[in-house]
């Protein structure tokens, strides 16, 4: 079943009007009709409402709920992506599976060894990009909400950023003993606010991997393989998801 996202503005009572891009995309991909049934979320409360088509006008689907369930899809815990900006589109791929995963949400970040470089006109580009991938991504595995893409940030910021969470992980090539690791993710409990860093193509720079363990940040390890940038942050979160709800 097609999964929106609404606003609680298009929540009336026991109706749902769908205008703008959802509405074509109902018309013109999706060729619903009257009768046809989806859910929707608001982004704010953990509820899901079931309707279904009772009209159209020339700019807006009309829906009736149906009823409406309460959500358990989110994890537990809030954790937050810190990425390098890696080459090509392996951050859309990130994005992607990251919010499949439950992630809360995800901050581009510039480090030393980050081969793209991005000016602000075409970082705000790249983000409202990143954002709508978010969304279908979202909708497609039926998340209660849109993880967040936030603005592109340097190292520093970053690192202030993440300063008040209760843990804040680095994945180093140098660093060693799995078991520290696996009790690292094993300590992680519900209600908690997560930090993963991950370096781009080449990893952190030593400088910055000094600067972030100053700042309270763990380095850990992975194993003994060394992972892509577009792999290492989706096994943590597998992971955590596995920690918290398996």
């Amino acid at each position: 079943m097609n999964h929106f996202f609404v606003t609680p503005i298009q929540i009336s009572e026991n109706k749902i009007t769908i205008t703008g891009n959802d509405f074509r995309h109902i018309k013109q991909v999706l060729r619903m009709n009257i009768g046809d049934e989806a859910t929707f979320s608001d982004g704010i409360n953990q509820v899901e409402y079931h309707g279904i088509i009772t009209g159209f006008d020339d700019e807006t689907a009309y829906f009736d709920i149906i009823y409406i369930q309460e959500l358990n899809n989110e994890l537990p815990a809030q954790v937050y992506l810190f990425q390098s900006l890696p080459k090509a589109d392996k951050m859309e791929l990130i994005i992607q599976k990251a919010v499949e995963l439950g992630i809360h949400e995800i901050i581009p970040i510039n480090t030393t060894r980050s081969i793209v470089r991005l000016n602000d006109k075409k970082a705000q580009t790249k983000i409202k990009r990143w954002q709508a991938i978010s969304e279908a991504a979202a909708k497609q595995c039926k998340r209660g909400t849109i993880p967040l893409i936030n603005n592109l940030m340097d190292f520093g910021q970053a690192l202030k950023t993440a300063s008040g969470m209760d843990l804040k992980i680095i994945p180093y090539e140098m660093a060693d003993n799995i078991e520290d690791t696996k009790k690292i993710i094993s300590a992680i409990k519900p209600g908690q606010t997560i930090a993963i860093f991950i370096g781009a193509e080449g990893g952190f720079a030593k400088e910055e991997i000094d600067l972030a363990t100053k700042s309270g940040i763990t380095p850990i390890t992975m194993g003994k393989r060394i992972l892509r940038t577009e792999t290492a942050a989706l096994v943590i979160l597998s992971w955590i998801m596995y920690h918290l709800e398996i």
